[in-house]
C-alpha cells in the first residue's frame, strides 16, 4: 500500500508558526489615511496607482513558507512490503466430535463445560501461537470429515474450528480412519516436518482402517502422530434427554484406549498425552508447541521517492508569482 512518510517529522511542528504569522500580520491594522487639502488632489492621483493585492500576496508567502517547512521534514512517497515465509511445518489437527465429547468433566472460566468446548478453546490458542505454519482441521466421529484443508489463513481456520459440534457426523469413534485422512492430506506436501495431532476420548469402534495399520502408513510417510486422550478416568457427568425432551445429567462410564494411542505415537516417533482437566490439556498443547519449534523468515522491502525537490520548486513558483504581482502596475 502506498503511503507518505517523513525523515524528520518533528520539523512539521514549525507549521504551527504559520497561523501565528497570519494573526500578527492581521494585527497591523489598515494603512494610515492621508489628509488632502483638496479633493481634486485625490482625484488626480487616483487615475494611476500601483496595485497592492494585500492579503492575497500574504497568503502566497505563507503558503510558500509552509511548503519549505514540509520539504525540510523530508517527505517520501512510496510503499513497504513484508513477506512472511511459511515455517516448513504442516500440522493436521484431528478432533473427536463423537457424542461422548459432551461429557462435562472439564471446567472453563469457573464453570463446568463439555469436553469439546474446552478443546476448541485450547486448540484456538495453539493456532494463534503458530502463525507461520500451515494448519488443517479434521473432525471425526463414526467417520472423518475434512473441516479445513492446510492453510495459512488462520482466521478462516478459527471460524471453521468454532463450527465444530457433537452430532455433526454420525456417532462412533473412527480413530484409524481419522489418521488415514490426515496422512492423505500430508503425504504429498514437501514440508520439512509433517505432524498429526489427534485428540479423542474413546476407543476405536468405527471406520474402515485399524488404528495401528493407519499408524504404519504414517510411519512410512515419515508423518508423526501425537495422540491425546481427553477426559477423566472412570465415570463422567453426561447430559442426556429423557423421552419428554428434558435434559438431565447422569454418571456415565468413560473409557480410552490408552495402550493403542500410546502405540500409535511411539510407532511414528511422537508422544502420547493424557488430559484429565483444562490445565493439563493446555500444557499438552504447549509441550507439543515447544517440541515442534517453528522459525519465521521475514523479508522486508521498501521503495520510496523523495519529494523534497518538488516541494521546493512549488514554493519558488509561489514566491515568483508573489513577486510578479507585487511589482506589476496597472493603468
Amino acid at each position: 500500500m502506498d503511503s507518505l512518510r517523513f525523515v524528520s517529522p518533528d520539523l512539521l511542528w514549525l507549521l504551527l508558526l504559520l497561523p501565528v504569522l497570519a494573526f500578527l500580520r492581521g494585527r497591523q491594522g489598515p494603512a494610515p489615511s492621508l489628509v488632502f487639502s483638496s479633493i481634486s488632489v485625490a482625484k488626480a492621483i487616483s487615475g494611476s496607482r500601483k496595485v497592492s493585492p494585500g492579503k492575497f500576496l500574504a497568503w502566497l508567502r505563507l503558503a510558500a513558507l509552509g511548503l519549505l517547512i514540509v520539504a525540510m521534514a523530508g517527505p517520501q512517497w512510496g510503499n513497504t512490503k513484508t513477506e512472511v515465509e511459511a515455517s516448513g511445518i504442516d500440522i493436521l489437527l484431528a478432533v473427536d466430535v463423537s457424542g461422548s465429547m459432551q461429557a462435562m468433566d472439564f471446567r472453563l472460566q469457573g464453570r463446568n463445560v463439555d469436553r469439546l468446548t474446552v478443546v476448541k478453546a485450547v486448540v484456538k490458542k495453539f493456532i494463534e501461537e503458530r502463525p507461520n505454519d500451515r494448519i488443517g482441521l479434521v473432525a471425526f466421529a463414526g467417520r472423518p470429515y475434512m473441516v479445513c484443508p492446510l492453510t495459512l489463513d488462520h482466521d478462516w481456520l478459527q471460524l471453521r474450528l468454532d463450527s465444530l459440534q457433537t452430532g455433526m457426523i454420525e456417532d462412533g469413534t473412527a480413530i484409524g480412519s481419522a489418521i488415514v485422512a490426515g496422512v492423505n492430506r500430508l503425504r504429498d506436501q514437501e514440508a520439512k516436518s509433517r505432524i498429526v495431532i489427534l485428540l479423542t476420548d474413546g476407543v476405536n469402534n468405527a471406520g474402515k482402517a485399524a488404528p495401528l495399520t493407519a499408524a504404519e502408513a504414517a510411519e512410512t510417510m515419515k508423518i508423526k502422530v501425537y495422540t491425546i486422550g481427553a477426559g477423566k478416568r472412570g465415570v463422567a457427568p453426561m447430559p442426556v434427554e429423557d423421552q419428554f425432551g428434558r435434559k438431565r445429567i447422569i454418571r456415565a462410564q468413560v473409557d480410552i484406549d490408552e495402550k493403542t494411542l500410546g502405540k500409535i505415537a511411539e510407532m511414528t516417533g511422537a508422544k502420547y498425552f493424557r488430559a484429565t482437566d483444562t490445565k493439563s490439556l493446555e500444557k499438552i498443547y504447549e509441550e507439543i508447541n515447544a517440541m515442534e519449534a517453528t522459525t519465521r523468515k521475514i523479508k522486508h522491502f521498501a521503495r520510496y521517492r523523495e519529494l523534497f525537490s518538488w516541494l521546493v520548486l512549488a514554493a519558488l513558483v509561489l514566491l515568483g508569482v508573489e513577486l510578479f504581482i507585487s511589482r506589476r502596475r496597472l493603468p
